[in-house]
């Protein structure tokens, strides 16, 4: 058997922790075996739960500290609480190699200003981008930034396409990588100047790593010729948030339409397989996981109201980076 992967959890970050983490954790390893999670949280409120599951305790190690970063920290608070926090142990076992990655549902801007303290960036890479998976009709998109940074520059978008190329490959190896930047329109002369430049960059110079497709519109996100998103931060995160309101606004109103009377809850018997893939695919606890790309460790979020099914993805995520050595194939084609 390979080695186990290890896998540091900050246990008490997000809604209703450390029951869905542990619980999460419990989804994860019952689809694979070959882990072992280093837990950082209060063990009197870990323990209850995890001795209960079916995860062996030779499987997970629980380090203890009752301190944790709140929602409400700023980054700068949140730095200051000290090294004692659920968080920084878990970043900081990343850091002493004790982990191979690091996942938490806390709070996203302490995780960042923790995270660069303790970790080193990438050779050339100037700032990180927050990476997550968004459906399309074939398959999946990797888009970012989703956050990370308000303003960039060209350069930080070529970054971000060859770092969200790696991810693609990583997560998906078998699949073609195709690079797109989002904008307002396909046209060659649409955009501001940073965009236009990114553009002319992209095209003259082929990577081995992606196909550059030039641009797509918000509207084709996710009809599947491309699966490579790339965009500043302000722009991808309206872009997600617009996009996550708008899937719960379909599925609320469909399943309000077909339980307002007694014909829709037939029709939706009838096709309840069908109802059930389409709500899947809406799903975000589906896609759960996005990824700071540009330091040396991975480092992953899981989003802070998710539950244990969402918190388990973001883990299945974090496996699938590790196998697929996503921090090696981001270096060597930065060479390149």
């Amino acid at each position: 058997m390979d080695n186990p992967i290890n896998i540091a959890v900050d246990a008490m970050g997000g809604e209703n922790s450390p029951y869905k983490v542990i619980k999460g954790i419990d989804l994860h390893y019952s689809n694979n075996s070959n882990i072992f999670y280093n837990i950082f949280g209060n063990r009197s409120l870990i323990e209850p739960i995890i001795e209960n599951l079916k995860i062996p305790k030779t499987s997970y190690k629980i380090t203890h500290t009752d301190k944790l970063i709140e929602d409400t920290d700023s980054p700068l608070s949140a730095a200051k609480k000290g090294k004692d926090t659920s968080m920084w142990l878990s970043i900081e076992s990343l850091k002493k190699d004790e982990s191979d990655a690091i996942v938490s549902a806390g709070n996203t801007g302490a995780l960042f200003v923790i995270a660069k303290l303790n970790l080193k960036m990438i050779e050339k890479i100037e700032k990180p981008a927050l990476s997550a998976l968004w459906p399309n009709k074939s398959g999946m998109n990797i888009v970012l930034d989703l956050g990370a940074n308000i303003e960039c520059n060209e350069n930080n978008l070529v970054d971000f396409s060859i770092m969200g190329s790696a991810l693609h490959k990583a997560l998906f190896e078998n699949e073609v990588s195709k690079v797109a930047i989002l904008n307002i329109g396909s046209e060659e002369l649409k955009g501001n100047n940073i965009i236009k430049n990114t553009y002319q960059i992209l095209n003259d110079n082929k990577n081995s790593l992606f196909e550059f497709k030039g641009y797509i519109e918000g509207n084709h996100i996710m009809k599947g010729d491309v699966n490579v998103i790339v965009t500043d931060g302000f722009t991808g995160n309206i872009a997600l948030k617009t996009a996550e309101g708008t899937a719960n606004f379909i599925t609320s109103e469909l399943k309000q339409a077909l339980n307002s009377s007694f014909l829709g809850k037939i029709s939706s018997l009838l096709n309840m397989k069908n109802l059930k893939r389409f709500k899947n695919k809406l799903d975000p606890r589906l896609y759960n996981g996005a990824i700071l790309l540009g330091l040396d460790k991975p480092v992953i979020k899981s989003h802070g109201s998710t539950d244990e099914i969402g918190f388990a993805n973001s883990l299945k995520v974090c496996e699938k980076i590790i196998k697929g050595n996503l921090i090696d194939k981001i270096k060597k084609n930065l060479i390149k």
